[in-house]
Parts: structure tokens; C-alpha cells; sequence
């Protein structure tokens, strides 16, 4: 049995099965790539609710020094309008020191 084969049969025979095995190749990367598209979907519905976390946290915490520096702001006020009775205050405070003292003293002798 002879089986002749001319050059021109013998091509389209690779040109066919090249074309058959790159089918296959793009049916295997496109499911692949359906994989990753449904993964990367996940990730960055994530990342929208992380991020909307965050802002959410960042506008409470600016919210909150704000707040914080306004407070500060009124107590230096309160302080420079009130030296003398800070004053007096310490004052106060270091006479009852001193009578504290004397009479820790007076027991002592």
C-alpha cells in the first residue's frame, strides 16, 4: 500500500491542526480569564466598602480634633482672662502646703 502525499495536502493538514490547537488555547485562557475577572470583581467590591470604611472613620476623627482643638482654644482663653485667680489659686494651694507642713512639724517636736 503507497499513500502519496503532495506538499500542498500535507500544509493544509498542519494548517488545520494548528488552527484546531490554538482553539483549544483560547477556550482554556478565556475560562481562566473568567476566573481572574470574577476574583478581581470580589477584590475591588471589598476595596469599595473598605474605602467607604475609611471615610467614613476619617471624617469622625476630624470631626473629633476639631473638636479637641476648639476645647483647647477656649480653656487658653479661660487661662489668659484668668491669670490673677490661677494666681491666687497657687497661692491657695501652697499656703495649705505650708500649713500641711507646720503641723506635720509641730507633731514631730
Amino acid at each position: 500500500m503507497v499513500v502519496t502525499l503532495d506538499l500542498k495536502t500535507l500544509g493544509w493538514a498542519l494548517i488545520i491542526i494548528g488552527v484546531l490547537v490554538l482553539i483549544v488555547f483560547c477556550i482554556i485562557f478565556m475560562k481562566n480569564l473568567i476566573v481572574t475577572i470574577k476574583h478581581t470583581n470580589k477584590i475591588l467590591e471589598d476595596s469599595e466598602k473598605i474605602s467607604s470604611i475609611a471615610a467614613q472613620r476619617t471624617e469622625q476623627v476630624n470631626e473629633s480634633v476639631g473638636e479637641v482643638a476648639e476645647a483647647l482654644g477656649q480653656v487658653a482663653e479661660t487661662v489668659k482672662g484668668n491669670q490673677n485667680v490661677v494666681a491666687a489659686l497657687t497661692s491657695v494651694i501652697n499656703a495649705l502646703g505650708s500649713l500641711k507642713n507646720l503641723i506635720v512639724k509641730m507633731k514631730d517636736h
